[in-house]
């Protein structure tokens, strides 16, 4: 788990540190984009993998280059035949992105706010019973 986050702070650190006076071509910058949103879809999905206890850092490494060139690879396909296919990589990637990191916020929560599950747990039994039970404390 701690090797997307590390990844993470390292991008980061490059960027703020080492890229922020290089200049990059306006005709490079859709392959750009894309290859950094494929390496944030990677790093989103190490750490749902860790979360999940299934990480394993030789799929994260080789899927965190492996998407990034092919990411790139698919927009600059797309400029030689005229079409945006970085688009479609913005959405799939985007959809991937939003996915684990809901993924990742309901995992926290039910860390964080056990009671969450509970309550879960409760409502489903009752819909399995058909009545309705409300946790937590009753008023008179």
């Amino acid at each position: 788990m701690w090797l997307p986050l590390l990844a993470l702070l390292v991008g980061f650190a490059i960027v703020f540190f080492g890229l922020s006076g290089v200049p990059i071509p306006v005709h490079y910058a859709a392959y750009l984009s894309v290859a950094i949103l494929a390496c944030l879809d990677s790093v989103c999905g190490g750490l749902r993998a860790g979360l999940e206890k299934t990480f394993d850092a030789r799929v994260f490494v080789s899927g965190f280059f492996a998407n990034a060139a092919l990411a790139a690879l698919l927009a600059w396909t797309g400029d030689l035949i005229g079409v945006n296919l970085y688009m479609a990589a913005v959405v799939a990637l985007g959809i991937r992105i939003f996915y684990n990191l809901g993924f990742i916020r309901r995992h926290v929560l039910d860390r964080l706010l056990p009671r969450h599950k509970e309550e879960a747990t409760l409502a489903e039994q009752s819909a399995a019973e058909g009545g309705t039970v409300t946790p937590g404390p009753q008023s008179a």
